[in-house]
């Protein structure tokens, strides 16, 4: 350590060991006097010295750590305030080490203008002017029903008229088509009230307050009214718009309607990012639904992820929940918040639901990112391949034997190659069994591992770094005998078992093997299945082609007076020995002669057992 590194860990260890044992936002600066981490403690003290005092290893926090020249620091009265000033800072600076916050869009939010007779539209600009915002809504098709609600209840204008009264007063503005199709009242020309028009207002502020159940009751009390004095008609317009309040509230309501104003968190994560959905609950409705992503600095657990993001969420949709639902425990204070952990119950289907739709948001994402970067789910494949089987290093290559006989005759063996989880067919080798006799598989494949990886080691080759049997446990056992006792090559192998129906069934490895739990229909269940069939089809192709060629030349060689010449004219020009037996005369001998198809003909006619 040079003078000056010195220097600034004195300087470091100074301020340390005199940040006061409260709670508080801390802040680490480069030299160039960056902030490139901010985070929040329960206890300055306790929470940066250990920074400087645990071993990080060779990971991105020991970076971090080297990277330090000085520590700012804000003691804040409650651990709430330290949250919601750390997610503040982050935003402001954009610290390098800082997870951030991966929100590229700017949904939509609803707007009620401040204005007289306000408008109700939709907008991705906040003008703090007075006028309501609802939202922002990352499900669009969801803001746009809201919408097509509203407008199908209430009459409210779309145009940008001033509406003073002075203006209506003054007769400045005919009535637009919006009037004519009873889309509007007519406001600027008097034909509706303000008080009128503010009461329909008033509704709307709480149908997006996902209040329905309160409007419901005002709209059937009014059509009770008119009923008994006798109003049937207006009754009758009354209750169309009761019954829309009511289907809509029959298809947003998801739980009991006495749950009110509670948040629903939720996350799933991956090695580089974080994925956490947001819930609000109102009367028993979703009233507010965003998936959010953070992309990960400093491999962060979920404890903190999740934190971070109910603070950033509380704070966007400007909760006032007095409950919070979460998967897990939190180390987290919130005044006046409850945190709940639910196992079962109603409350428990609204963690599921949230949990349900942030793993679907999860693979939305994969599925994108792959579709823009198809190397991507080839890496993603391979990592979950070495995590599965526990390899020292990603499986770029994998390969694949298999053996194929009947009853011991024409014995072959083949092998696939798979290279970043695609065939690469120049790499795919067939072999004929030599040494053995009879049907012995466990032979066969001992014959072929040896003879493949013997001159892969002469040629000086690439080797596989996994190598898959199509067989169990004694296949596996049979490979391990010639790569690591007879070849002393240090490669992982692994077995591939069918069941019944001749379909792939499991994934063994490890000596003594074990079954790798794979679920049906995953990608890397159909990687493995795609290998296995791979593998078969190539090796029941070499041996029915061997065995045709065994079968077309036994039937010719053993006619006397045919040789090499006659033979393969007859069979260029028809195809088989089948086609042979069922061509006339005439066509054979047009081929190769009269004297020669006579020969021809009555030797298959006498051995038309043969095939």
């Amino acid at each position: 350590m040079n003078p000056e590194e010195l220097k600034t860990t004195d300087y470091l260890k100074g301020i340390v060991s005199n940040l006061p044992d409260k709670p508080g936002i801390y802040q680490y600066l480069d030299n160039e006097g960056r902030i490139i981490y901010v985070g929040k403690a329960k206890n300055l003290k306790k929470r940066v010295s250990s920074y400087f005092t645990k071993d990080h290893g060779a990971g991105k926090t020991r970076v971090l750590v080297s990277k330090i020249v000085d520590i700012k620091y804000i003691v804040i009265n409650s651990e709430e305030d330290a949250l919601l000033l750390e997610n503040n800072l982050i935003k402001m600076h954009q610290p390098r080490y800082n997870i951030m916050l991966k929100d590229d869009k700017t949904y939509p939010s609803i707007c009620i203008r401040k204005e007289p007779f306000p408008r109700v539209y939709k907008t991705r600009n906040i003008i703090r002017d007075g006028s309501l915002y609802y939202g922002p809504y990352s499900n669009v098709q969801a803001m746009y029903a809201l919408l097509g609600l509203i407008k199908q209840l209430y009459p409210i204008r779309t145009c940008a008229l001033n509406l003073t009264r002075e203006n209506i007063e003054a007769g400045k503005f005919n009535v637009c088509l919006e009037y004519h199709i009873k889309n509007c009242k007519g406001p600027c020309i008097g034909r509706q009230t303000e008080e009128e028009y503010m009461e329909n207002i008033s509704h709307i502020k709480e149908i997006l307050k996902g209040d329905t159940q309160q409007i419901s009751k005002i709209l059937l009390k009014q059509i009770q009214e008119l009923s008994q004095n006798m109003q049937f008609e207006e009754a009758q317009l009354i209750k169309e718009k009761y019954d829309l309040i009511e289907n809509y509230r029959a298809k947003s309501e998801v739980v009991n309607p006495q749950f009110h104003n509670i948040d629903v968190f939720s996350i799933a994560d991956d090695e580089n990012s974080a994925f956490i959905n947001y819930l609000h609950i109102t009367n028993g409705a979703v009233n507010q639904a965003f998936t959010f992503e953070y992309k990960k600095r400093l491999n962060e657990a979920p404890e903190e992820l999740l934190t971070l993001g109910i603070a950033e969420m509380r704070e966007r949709y400007k909760s006032k929940s007095k409950e919070t639902i979460v998967p897990f425990p939190l180390d987290i204070e919130m005044n006046g918040v409850t945190f709940t952990v639910p196992q079962r119950g109603e409350k428990k289907k609204l963690l599921d639901l949230s949990l349900l739709n942030v793993k679907q948001y999860k693979v939305d994402r994969l599925k994108q990112a792959e579709k823009l970067n198809p190397e991507q789910r080839s890496v993603r494949l391979m990592k979950e391949i070495q995590k599965e089987l526990r390899l020292e290093k990603l499986p770029v290559r994998i390969e694949c034997f298999d053996n194929s006989n009947i009853q011991g005759s024409d014995a072959v063996a083949a092998c696939v190659v798979f290279i970043k989880t695609k065939p690469s067919k120049k790499d795919y080798r067939k072999y004929t069994i030599k040494t053995v006799t009879g049907a012995d598989d466990y032979a066969s494949m001992k014959e072929v591992v040896r003879r493949k990886y013997t001159r892969a080691i002469q040629e000086e080759a690439p080797l596989p770094d996994l190598i898959i049997t199509d067989g169990g446990k004694g296949q596996m056992k049979v490979v391990r005998e010639v790569i690591e006792d007879e070849l002393k090559l240090s490669i992982p192998i692994a077995g591939l078992a069918k069941d019944r129906r001749h379909r792939t069934s499991e994934l063994l490895f490890g000596f003594p093997a074990k079954v790798i739990g794979l679920k049906q229909n995953s990608p890397l269940f159909r990687l493995m299945e795609q290998i296995q069939n791979e593998v078969h089809r190539f090796a029941i192709t070499f041996h029915k082609d061997k065995r045709s060629k065994r079968q077309i030349a036994s039937a010719l060689d053993t006619i006397k007076g045919i040789g090499e010449k006659s033979k393969t004219a007859l069979l260029k020009e028809f195809k088989s020995v089948k086609r042979i037996r069922e061509a006339s005369f005439e066509e054979i001998a047009a081929v190769i002669g009269n004297a020669k198809a006579k020969i021809v003909v009555e030797s298959l006619r006498e051995n038309r057992e043969e095939k």
